[in-house]
Parts: structure tokens; C-alpha cells; sequence
């Protein structure tokens, strides 16, 4: 059975992450339990898992390549598509969607024209919907990277994002 990925976003890999994913392949294979450690450090040099690595990876390891697919989407840890400069996490917690998170999100998703768990096509934004991240008493909450923001309605979103465009 042949595994099939679907990704709107190109790959775009250079020689050196090649070079450094095989570095990673060649002191993790034949070890028991190095897949997921070679998984994590694939990440870490293309800061994602496109099929292109997963393949590298399932061939270099000697493993089925659904059984990469099959790390790679049940652990959370590990992402498909490209992440973004900023990353915007939008809680969808408990606290945060009886308060109007979910309104939020949608208003969210359409000022970058992305759906969840996708990238801007200039690698700028990413969006993901995400679970508590322990602001409750400032519901809903959003973070983009490191910063936190709290009490957000569809009418004040905008303007967060308007102190990102010349970032």
C-alpha cells in the first residue's frame, strides 16, 4: 500500500539540510528505536516533515515509509506543513470558545487567507488552532510566538496584525 501525501506548499530543500539530514541518517541507522529521534532532528533541519523527507528518511532507515507517515501524524510534535515566521496559535480551550474563540479564528483565518494548520505563501504566518494555553482569565487568547493576546474579538484582531507587516 502506497501512502500519498498532498501539500500546496513546494519543497524547497537545500544541499546543506540534505547533507545534514544524511549525517542524521547515518548515525541513527541500525540502532534500535531511532526513528523518532532522526524524525526530531529531520525537523529540526527543515523545520517540518515534507513527504520528500519522510522518503529520505524511510529509505536511509530501512523502514516502511508509512510507518514515518504514521509517527509523523500521530505525534503532535511533528508537522507536515511549513510553519511560518509567526506562528499564531488561537486557543479553542473550553474558556476561551464559550467566549467567541471560534468567531476569532475564522476572522483570523480569513485576514491571512489560511485554513488551519496552513502557511502563508510568503512563509510569514502560520495558523493553528490550538488547546488551553493557560490565560483563561484573558479568553479568548491568541499567542504569536512568545506574545500573548488576550480578549480578542473579530472587531480588534486586525489590528494585531497589522503591527506584523513590516516585520
Amino acid at each position: 500500500m502506497s501512502t500519498k501525501f498532498v501539500s500546496s506548499v513546494p519543497f524547497t530543500g537545500t544541499k546543506e539540510q540534505e547533507k545534514a539530514l544524511q549525517e542524521v541518517i547515518a548515525r541513527h541507522k541500525g540502532q534500535q528505536g531511532a526513528v523518532m529521534p532522526a524524525m526530531q532532528e529531520a525537523q529540526d533541519i527543515y523545520g517540518y516533515l515534507p513527504e520528500e523527507v519522510q522518503i529520505m528518511l524511510a529509505e536511509g532507515l530501512n523502514v516502511p515509509l508509512e510507518h514515518i507517515y504514521g509517527i509523523a501524524t500521530f505525534y503532535s510534535q511533528f508537522n507536515l506543513n511549513p510553519k511560518g515566521r509567526f506562528k499564531v496559535g488561537v486557543c479553542l480551550g473550553t474558556a476561551c470558545y464559550v467566549r467567541g474563540a471560534s468567531a476569532v479564528f475564522e476572522k483570523i483565518s480569513e485576514i491571512l487567507g489560511i485554513e488551519n494548520g496552513g502557511c502563508t505563501e510568503d512563509g510569514k504566518f502560520s495558523l493553528d488552532a490550538t488547546r488551553c494555553l493557560g490565560c483563561c482569565g484573558l479568553a479568548p487568547v491568541m499567542m504569536i510566538n512568545d506574545d500573548v493576546f488576550g480578549r480578542l474579538s473579530v472587531d480588534n484582531v486586525a489590528a494585531i496584525f497589522d503591527r506584523y507587516k513590516d516585520q
